[in-house]
């Protein structure tokens, strides 16, 4: 403020009287200084009335006005003031009362959702105080991110919000508004306007991500000027005149392409920005002439009265990068895009129970929830339906196992077994998740049964299939190794200025957008790398509702591929259990063969297999036969206590207690370790057909492998032999799972990855017209300096200009898309740093990051398509992606482990012509992942596995030769018929996200979109 003042001084046309406290509280508006222009605004204390009674007394011209600021303490006046003008607010519903705890009728709270006089706002949603001086703002998170609530304040220190997992009930004792939570990139915007002529907008890091302030050396807020957008600025201008207030502050939410204001602050100003004070002072200048002495002219001098004895700052030499994995390709390469297509981190084993239920308490709750209906199969996977499942399956397993007195008891023991396991599934990790464990219940025979009314018949169930999946968790060391990598990439993956990427992200040059599959080991990774690549603190829920997006269509699912994979499983098993050594016609390409990897001796080492995993599977019934009478003899004697919830997602270090006592490492207990066994070595070998099953040899694999690196203090006897055998035959198994040969595994990826494949094209494709746009605009100053770069809205449309005419003229991969798909693009590249305001040395510089976060058989389906692409009829003659070293290092990688990644990188060489295919080049590398056999290691490293549990991830490996440029034209010519053509594409809307995650209707959007004004003309 002071700074302004003194700039106002300076022009050498106003006295500046300061009224002090004194005078303002003590003396009566009579006496107070007279004045032609008032500068007056609310804070704590105030007297505003006193202010509006000197107003009308005295008539002054008003910066901002004073009865209008009354509005802005209550944030329902603030919304209806905002949508009375047009201006764009979240959905949101009041919830008003008129005493603490007052019951309404109109409101409901459920598990995951509530609902207002009949709207439904399902969590994440956002609770606010109605009083605009109450900062204690809550975000609540859905069960199937793990729950639990997020409290905002006013800055404290270096922090800003605190996660409270164990709450998940909204508050009662006042009147509250409730909206939609806005996803915004984990990146807010404040806008500061003088006059509605005037806006300058800031970016700073979201208080919803991890609640950590971001600093400068000096101690103050880190924020970046960002450029803002036509309709933004009409957001502001109308702000202005809405609130009557000419220096106004406001908060904009930029989330899906669109922005939204929730919260208007009255009177503020920028901080430490010597460009904005300069502004603010010749908006205000003109502003006080205008009103009061209009005969005087409001022309600013050509110099600033201010600067006129300032020395000129030398101004500073751009920075450049090279790229360094495959050698330097000079100084005149930029990097443009990372895509990193990465697999989750370690996990427990995953697991599936089927048993046959007949017991009406199972029966009715199957119709409970689905509505009813006696043939529909039913999901239950919230909370409270767990929970419900849990009471009944804790009164139906009998309490003390029954003594085996005959044969015909042999079904009813197995049964009540299987009973025992889901009942031990569901009480283990101390909360209900669906993220976790999943229940179908589908009926298999009915009866009919009179209505009752008397009118006809009814079916009624009476056998239904139980199938329950559990497991698959993410483990604390998958957690720790996604944090990991997500920190290396931020140190590694983006090579040049200073402090890299946090400055790139926190700048609005970096655009950054991470996607999920549908599995929650898969989203926690996700979560996890992303607080390490951004330096994030704090619990992984609200990382993850913040930043991650789910696409379970590109990331799930191999239904697509499913018939050739079961003709590869089936030729696989042939050569295993045949025992028939494969020839290799060409010694100089190993992986050109059916089977290539499978042991020779693969159909003698399965007998072995069986003969260890039974010898393990006795040691772990010992264990679990103890630890069941220790819970009958517990469970006889106590109450069973209601289930507790609200724990915490998951560790991040061991659980040294429960190792200590020797017990199983996680959440599992000995009775599912023992199930777990079980089932494999039934499962493995079929004693009565004498037939081997060679698809559960990588379970049988993964089994030892979590066990070794997890329960290594059970000292379980024989596990390392079994582990040996298990990794020879899963060597060969698990790459020929995904194709026998090159050709069937080129088929089955495409197939499996196709739509990721389009996706990751699209997204090269964004990149370099972009690069283009930019690269033509500041050629076009070079040649005439009189050309001015108008900052990032100008080269946004040339950017949609060139991307319709490429369109218009490419065949089938960029073939015609919709307008949605353009509005796509728009709204990809509309966020920009301002170069006008930005103490930044390369404000154009600008890299675009997309991390696709899925399951091994996504990792290995578009590792085939990169390698084999030219065994394509249409592609003869062309060598392949991959050059032949990596090629024969690929056929030696039997496994894509725990956090392996295909990175592709694109560069942009400045110095070559824009028309040029070099200019812009692919650099690819992978990475096996956490591949360390747990047995593997010198003594040092081993002890360390075992104290953390964690193994290491592999480096970064080439996939071309040193020196070898790969252009984005060859790359597109090579995957184009692989990928998903654009046009394919749908048009894009919200991201799925968790449940009822945004779900802003077509209507609501329309109405919204033609409040504007300024859109009819």
């Amino acid at each position: 403020m002071l700074q302004i003042l003194e700039r106002l001084q300076a022009f050498g046309e106003f006295e500046i009287v300061h009224f002090g406290d004194k005078v303002i509280l003590e003396e009566p508006i009579e006496r107070w200084p007279i004045c032609d222009c008032l500068i007056a605004f609310y804070s704590s204390g105030y007297p505003l009335e006193k202010a509006e009674a000197y107003a009308a007394l005295r008539k002054p011209f008003l910066v901002n006005e004073l009865g209008q600021q009354h509005l802005l303490h209550d944030r329902r006046e603030v919304y209806e003031r905002l949508e009375m003008f047009g201006i764009p607010v979240p959905r949101y519903a009041l919830v008003n009362r008129e005493f603490p705890n007052q019951e309404l009728d109109y409101f409901v709270e459920e598990e995951d959702f509530i609902e207002v006089h009949g709207n439904k706002f399902w969590k994440p949603f956002v609770e606010k105080p109605v009083h605009g001086d109450d900062h204690g703002i809550m975000i609540y998170y859905p069960s199937s991110a793990g729950g639990g609530m997020k409290e905002l304040f006013r800055k404290v220190g270096n922090r800003s919000s605190e996660f409270h997992q164990e709450v998940r009930r909204v508050r009662r004792e006042g009147s509250y508004i409730y909206e939609e939570f806005m996803p915004t990139g984990g990146t807010d915007v404040k806008v500061y306007t003088v006059g509605p002529e005037y806006a300058h907008a800031e970016a700073r890091k979201s208080p919803v991500v991890d609640g950590v302030v971001m600093r400068n050396p000096d101690g103050k807020e880190v924020r970046y000027p960002v450029l803002l957008t036509p309709m933004e600025k009409e957001i502001s201008r109308e702000i202005c005149i809405a609130f009557q207030q000419a220096v106004c502050g406001f908060d904009l939410l930029r989330s899906e392409g669109r922005s939204y204001v929730c919260d208007v602050n009255g009177w503020s100003f920028v901080k430490n920005s010597y460009k904005y004070y300069d502004d603010a002072a010749c908006v205000l200048r003109k502003m006080f002439l205008d009103a009061k002495a209009p005969h005087l002219s409001s022309t600013i001098p050509p110099i600033l009265p201010w600067k006129v004895n300032e020395p000129v700052q030398p101004s500073e030499g751009l920075t450049r990068q090279g790229s360094g994995i495959i050698g330097t390709f000079g100084q005149s390469e930029e990097l443009r895009c990372v895509i990193a297509i990465i697999r989750h981190g370690d996990r427990t084993p995953k697991q599936k129970v089927k048993l046959k239920v007949t017991e009406e308490k199972l029966l009715n709750l199957m119709l409970k929830y689905n509505g009813g209906k006696p043939r529909a199969e039913t999901k239950l996977k919230s909370a409270v339906q767990l929970q419900d499942l849990l009471d009944a399956t804790r009164i139906l397993v009998p309490r003390i196992r029954p003594g085996r007195e005959s044969d015909s008891e042999a079904e009813d023991i197995e049964h009540a077994e299987k009973l025992r396991q889901v009942k031990a599934v569901l009480e283990e990790g101390g909360h209900f998740s669906g993220i976790y464990r999943k229940v179908q219940l589908k009926p298999l025979k009915w009866v009919k049964v009179a209505k009752s009314n008397g009118e006809g018949e009814d079916e009624k169930p009476v056998e239904a299939l139980m199938i329950l999946k559990y497991g698959g968790v993410l483990t604390h060391a998958g957690r720790n190794q996604a944090e990991e990598l997500g920190r290396y990439f931020r140190n590694n993956m983006y090579p040049g200025e200073g402090t890299g990427l946090l400055r790139l992200h926190s700048t609005y040059r970096h655009d950054l957008k991470i996607y999920s599959s549908d599995e929650g080991r898969v989203q926690m990774s996700a979560a996890a790398f992303a607080k390490g690549l951004l330096d994030l603190e704090g619990q992984l829920t609200p990382i993850l509702v913040s930043l991650v997006s789910k696409d379970s269509s590109m990331l799930d699912g191999l239904e697509n591929a499913s018939s050739e994979m079961e003709e590869a499983k089936a030729r696989l098993n042939e050569i295993i259990t045949s025992g028939i050594k494969s020839v290799n016609s060409n010694p100089e390409k190993p992986w050109m063969v059916d089977g290539a990897g499978v042991h020779p001796n693969a159909s003698e080492l399965l007998p072995e297999l069986v003969k260890l995993t039974k010898k393990v599977t006795e040691q772990v019934r010992l264990l679990a036969k103890d630890e069941s009478e220790e819970l009958a003899e517990a469970s006889s004697t106590g109450v069973i206590l209601p289930y507790d919830q609200a724990k915490a997602l998951g560790k991040t270090n061991i659980d040294v207690d429960r190792i200590a006592a020797g017990l199983p490492c996680g959440s599992e207990g000995f009775l599912l370790m023992f199930a777990r066994w079980r089932k494999l070595q039934r499962d493995l070998y079929n004693e009565r057909k004498e037939r081997f099953d060679i698809t559960q040899i990588p379970d049988v694999y993964d089994s030892c492998k979590y066990d070794l690196l997890h329960n290594a203090h059970l000292n379980l006897e024989g596990l390392d032999e079994l582990f040996k055998v298990a990794q020879l035959l899963a060597d060969g198994v698990i790459p020929n799972e995904y194709g026998i040969n090159p050709k069937q595994k080129l088929k089955i990826g495409s197939k499996i990855a196709r739509r990721l494949l389009g996706k990751i094209l699209i997204d090269l494709r964004n990149t370099r017209e972009e690069a283009i746009s930019v690269a033509e605009l500041k050629s076009a100053q070079d040649i005439n300096p009189s050309v001015p770069i108008g900052g990032r809205e100008e080269i946004d449309q040339r950017f949609k200009s060139q991307s319709k005419m490429d369109l218009a003229g490419k065949g089938s991969f960029t073939s015609e898309k919709s307008m949605d798909q353009e509005d796509d693009e728009d709204k990809e590249t509309k966020y920009r740093l301002d170069p006008k305001y930005a103490n930044v040395k390369t404000p154009e510089r600008h890299v675009r990051t997309r991390l696709y976060f899925t399951s091994e058989s996504h990792i290995h389906s578009l590792m085939n398509v990169l390698r084999y692409c030219n065994l394509d009829e249409s592609l003869q003659g062309e060598d392949s992606l991959v050059c032949d070293s990596a090629l024969e290092r690929l056929c030696k990688t039997k496994e894509l482990d725990y956090m392996s990644q295909i990175v592709l990188r694109l560069f942009e060489n400045t110095e070559v012509a824009l028309e040029d295919p070099k200019r812009f080049r692919i650099e690819m590398t992978f990475s096996r992942g956490a591949d360390l056999s747990p047995l593997e290691g010198n003594d040092s490293e081993a002890a360390s596995f075992h104290q953390e549990h964690t193994l290491p991830i592999m480096g970064p490996e080439r996939l071309q030769e040193v020196g070898s440029c790969l252009t984005l034209e060859m790359m597109e010519k090579m995957i184009r018929q692989f990928a998903m053509p654009a046009e394919d594409f749908p048009p894009p809307s919200i991201p799925q996200g968790f449940s009822g995650y945004f779900s802003k209707s077509a209507a609501v959007l329309e109405r919204l979109v033609n409040l504007w004004p300024f859109n009819k003309h």
